[in-house]
């Protein structure tokens, strides 16, 4: 059974940062790409940043040069550092591989950028 556990999130200022973990279970999680997905009140889910089993990453122009993904292969665990958040930024944050699987969205964790 496949099993994405989101953490890390909370209330932060504007300017502020966060930490991102999502654990992975039931996957080859070494070989699998794995991505960061957010959706924001009244919104449809986005992807906003990806990274290859070999390390390379990808962003979507909304975070680029903001926030970092990176993964920890010994620990199944893929982050997203999230650095000079806005208050844009709001949103429930998601794991998934790339491209994503319907069947293995998790809970996701709530990140409110809020003054």
């Amino acid at each position: 059974q496949v099993q994405l556990v989101e953490s890390g999130g909370g209330l932060v200022q504007p300017g502020g940062s966060l930490r991102l973990s999502c654990i992975a279970s039931g996957i080859a999680f070494s070989l699998a790409d794995m991505g960061w997905y957010r959706q924001a009140p009244g919104k449809q889910r986005e992807f906003i940043a990806r990274i290859s089993s070999s390390g390379w990453t990808l962003y979507d122009t909304s975070v680029t040069g903001r926030f970092t993904i990176s993964r920890d292969n010994a620990k199944n665990t893929v982050y997203l550092q999230m650095n000079s958040l806005k208050f844009e930024d709001t949103a429930v944050y998601y794991c998934n591989q790339i491209p994503s699987h319907p069947d293995y969205w998790g809970q996701g964790t709530q990140v409110t950028v809020a003054s």
